[in-house]
Formats: structure tokens, sequence, C-alpha cells
């Protein structure tokens, strides 16, 4: 059969349900100049990422729940930057999601001691990295902190990042360089197929 274009509308199979096969084994199906629209359900969504653009002061030694006060993505209106600072997994988008939390810590006196960025469920911390920083000479003034996971959701469940700083002396907080205002950040999405 000599090579052509074939234009149609519509696809289907001929019984009106099944399976359409594209191509053969051994076959490329370019689809490079054209755009494919997805279902929701082969799409990372609900997707959010959400950041700080300045500092935030911190109690020492004390779990603290970081806010944020930008969204850089939103996909299902599903985290609440005003209120809880939270992202609540909206009803039908159930599944496993991956979760990632980074933090910058500062402490003014060069004094930081322990450094934790932790990911809470439902209330509750789920996990978290923990940085044990033990010097003599006073002189660790920041330190960043990345915590990961992957979690079983259900609708109605939340997610919050908190931190927990401790110093020897002076103030803390969690602090944006102004070369890196978004090395404060909390992201996440449901993953495909999983």
């Amino acid at each position: 059969m000599a090579d052509g274009t074939l234009k149609v509308g519509t696809i289907t199979t001929s019984s009106g349900s099944g399976t359409i096969t594209l191509g053969q084994s051994g076959e490329t199906v370019d689809m490079a100049n054209g755009s494919i629209t997805l279902n929701s359900s082969m799409k990372n969504t609900p997707a959010f990422y959400v950041y700080r653009t300045s500092a935030q002061s911190l109690t020492d030694d004390t779990d603290t729940k970081v806010t944020f006060e930008t969204k850089g993505l939103d996909t299902d209106n599903a985290f609440d930057i005003t209120t809880n600072h939270r992202f609540t997994v909206p009803t039908g988008k159930a599944g496993k999601y991956y979760i990632i939390a980074q933090l910058t810590a500062f402490s003014n006196d060069n004094d930081l001691r322990d450094v934790r960025a932790q990911i809470y469920k439902n209330g509750s911390r789920l996990v978290s990295s923990y940085f044990n920083i033990r010097t003599t000479d006073n002189n660790h003034r920041h330190q960043a902190a990345l915590v990961t996971t992957i979690d079983d959701a259900s609708a109605g469940d939340y997610y919050e990042m908190y931190t927990l700083v401790d110093v020897g002396s002076g103030s803390l907080s969690l602090n944006t360089d102004s070369g890196t205002p978004k090395s404060i950040f909390f992201l996440g999405y449901r993953m495909i197929g999983a």
C-alpha cells in the first residue's frame, strides 16, 4: 500500500467499544505536530506548588507550621493558602501522592543546632528529615532541609509543612535568600498508575 495521509474526524472500533491500536511492533507513532488531550485519570493531578517569598519567624525548639504566600500551581484549587496553609485531597482524587517539602533555616547568632523539615498528614507528623548540627565554634548560620514521601491518600486527607529548629542562642527564622526567593516550598501531585 502506498504512503498517504488519512484525514478523519473520529476513529472508533467497528463494535463501538474495545481497544484501538495505533502502529505495530517496531513502529513509532509520531505525534510531534499535534497535541494530545488526556482524560483526568491520565494526568498527575491534583498538583500543587506553593512557596514563601519572605522570612518566617520561628520559636526555638518548637514545631511550627510553615505558612505560604504564593501559589505557583494549584490545578484543583485544593491548597488553602489564606487560612490553613494546607493541601486537601479533593473528592474523587484519592490515590498515591508524591510530596516534597524544602526549607532554609537561619540563625542570626551563627548557632544553629537542629533543623527539621516535616510533612504532616491530618494533623500528625508523617515524615521528617533531621539535621543535627553540633559545632563548638558557633559558626553555623544557614541550613537547608528537604523531605519527600509517597503516601496513600483518601479524599479529605490534608497535608501541611512543619519545621522545628533549635539554636544555641539568638533569633531564628526560615529565610529566603535574595538570590533564591523560592527556597522554601511545598509541592505534591497524584501519581499516574500507582
